[in-house]
């Protein structure tokens, strides 16, 4: 996946703000070219050395490299060093680890450090000659210490896959019960620290944690709120999206972004103030493309997609101008709301845009619902705008023949009541 920004000094604050998230202190910070990649260490010598003085002037127990190290290159680093070493994917996996609040989370974090922790058996560990059970001669040496390491770790993924499995399956029957229910679902998604938690909060009254600091929120939350024309709809705030995201985290944390493929509306929340929006808004739309959301081209696919422009309140005056010209131009099916989460400034717009993109396809439908069916009648009066409702004798069976303007998605819902 491509990096969120080229910008080497972007790339190295968004670097400083993941090490702080989980209260790193960053004593020092550098840009390290690499115009060859050394298989053994990463860096040259002469950049290790750098490294090395840098750590040495400000005393630094820790060195963390923005990219993937191999478990060899880290080992390599380390013994260089002198220092404990870690890479990117090592970070985020920390500060995961360190946020998860829920079962599922949790589950979700220990799968992923596990499947990083197997690449990292490398024959620098000093027990790997010990041997376990078996005398030699009956088919070669016995189960080497880190064989059995590797299949303890095979042996506890394989179990909370499982549990994860059976949290899918409970997710799943709570999500058909809220399909099947009159009330629409919005899902927040954005880039990490783009604001999403705060505008949940602004729209819904919640104390979800919002800070200024990267990976803030890690479970989905969900909370109802109201809208002009809807009776209720669910909010849902989701994990922040982030570039190079270790591919360890991108398949266990699938199922926090579940959600977001059932959700009848999706309001992608930017930092308009970060120099590097439009790449972090490129990181969002792959990943919604790999979940199927919107294609690649960046169609939606049958889900309305509003661009919540978010700390406009932060932009100089010259800077709302233009950006005001970007949003006239916005493709119609996409559009683009300035808003301040933090103030509450264009919360109001946002929140009818979200209700005109719920209701905005809806479409008159004529049905004939025996008068006994109490479920039925009250999803359409719920879920619909209700235009005619009459009593009626059909083979001698009282019905009742309803006009109702519904969303093409809730049509399909009630078909499958």
């Amino acid at each position: 996946m491509r990096r969120a920004s080229a910008d080497p000094e972007l790339r190295l604050e968004e670097a400083r703000g993941l090490a702080q998230a989980i209260g790193i202190v960053v004593a020092e910070s550098m840009a390290i070219p690499l115009r060859t990649v050394r298989p053994g260490t990463l860096f040259g010598e002469g950049q290790i050395q750098r490294i090395a003085d840098a750590c040495n002037l400000e005393d630094a127990e820790l060195v963390i490299v923005d990219g993937a190290l191999s478990a060899v290159q880290q080992r390599n680093l380390e013994e260089s060093l002198k220092r404990k070493v870690i890479d990117r994917t090592g970070l985020i996996l920390e500060i995961f680890g360190e946020r998860a609040a829920t079962a599922e989370g949790r589950l979700q974090v220990e799968l992923a450090h596990l499947d990083y922790q197997a690449g990292r058996l490398v024959r620098s560990w000093t027990h790997l000659e010990r041997q376990r059970g078996g005398f030699g001669f009956l088919g070669g040496p016995g189960e080497t210490q880190i064989e059995a390491d590797r299949r303890m770790i095979r042996d506890r993924m394989a179990r909370i896959r499982r549990e994860l499995e059976q949290v899918r399956r409970t997710r799943g029957l709570h999500r058909d019960r809220r399909q099947r229910a009159p009330w629409p679902v919005i899902a927040l998604v954005g880039y990490t620290n783009a604001g999403k938690s705060t505008l949940f909060n602004r729209m819904t009254g919640a104390t979800v944690m919002a800070q200024d600091m990267l990976f803030a929120t890690l479970d989905p939350t969900m909370r109802a709120i109201r809208l002009p024309g809807l009776d209720k709809a669910i909010l849902s705030d989701t994990v922040g999206f982030i570039s190079d995201l270790p591919t360890q985290l991108v398949a266990a944390f699938r199922a926090t972004l579940e959600e977001v493929t059932a959700a009848d509306c999706i309001v992608h929340v930017r930092d308009v103030a970060n120099p590097a929006t439009g790449e972090q808004k490129t990181e969002v739309e792959e990943i919604l493309a790999d979940l199927g959301v919107i294609s690649e081209a960046g169609a939606e696919a049958g889900v309305p997609l509003i661009e919540a422009w978010n700390k406009w309140d932060l932009l100089e005056a010259d800077e709302r101008a233009m950006r005001l010209d970007l949003i006239k131009i916005q493709p119609r099916a996409r559009p683009a709301v300035p808003i301040s989460a933090a103030t509450g400034e264009g919360i109001d717009a946002l929140v009818a845009a979200i209700a005109k993109a719920l209701t905005g396809e809806a479409r008159r439908h004529d049905f004939v619902v025996p008068a006994g069916d109490g479920q039925r009648l009250a999803w359409l009066h719920a879920n619909g705008d209700v235009l005619a409702d009459n009593q009626d004798m059909v083979d001698g069976e009282p019905v009742r023949r309803l006009s109702v303007r519904l969303t093409p998605r809730d049509y399909g819902r009630y078909a499958e009541l």
